[in-house]
């Protein structure tokens, strides 16, 4: 007997932290715009804001508290510079953070940029049953988080387990339901 899944579309916002992209170059947001869209997914809304924790935060908190957004991916601020402060902003709005995710992107990406991994500050978690995940600022790192890691646990048809079958447990015990 074969199981047969269907695949369910998660609606997905998209958050450009950057001092200098604009739409017109924004390859990074553009690179996972494309691949969630490819993916079935649909896009809830795309916004560019610069390196500030305030700013970040706020949209990351609009987002979370929108029953129609399921799934937030940033791209930037997640170095080690002065100004990278994704990490700092969202980890605070976190009920539950992925450790794994952080550990197996990095392991992932030193495939390719070797100990330059060890840069990256990426994270995702879960708030107010949104899944974040916030990805380096380069399109490289952007299709190696979404090709290697967030693509499959978005697809509901992923064996032998994948987040989008858990969301509608991920408030479980707050008596919320979304």
């Amino acid at each position: 007997m074969t199981d047969i899944r269907p695949f369910i579309p998660l609606s997905i916002a998209v958050l450009t932290v950057s001092d200098t992209r604009s739409e017109a170059d924004d390859t990074s947001g553009q690179t996972l715009v494309e691949r969630l869209s490819k993916a079935g997914h649909r896009l809830a809304e795309k916004c560019i804001v610069p390196d500030d924790v305030y700013q970040v935060r706020a949209v990351v908190s609009r987002w979370i508290a929108d029953a129609g957004v399921r799934v937030v991916i940033s791209t930037g601020g997640t170095g080690v510079t002065g100004r990278d402060g994704t990490p700092e902003a969202v980890r605070p709005l976190l009920d539950k953070v992925l450790d794994g995710f952080g550990e197996v992107f990095r392991a992932v990406s030193y495939q390719d940029i070797k100990t330059s991994t060890i840069q990256s500050r990426a994270l995702a978690g879960v708030a107010n049953g949104t899944y974040i995940f916030c990805l380096p600022g380069s399109s490289g790192a952007c299709r190696t988080a979404w090709d290697n890691l967030i693509e499959a646990q978005l697809d509901y048809r992923t064996r032998p387990c994948n987040l989008a079958e858990l969301m509608p447990r991920l408030l479980e015990g707050r008596g919320a339901e979304r």
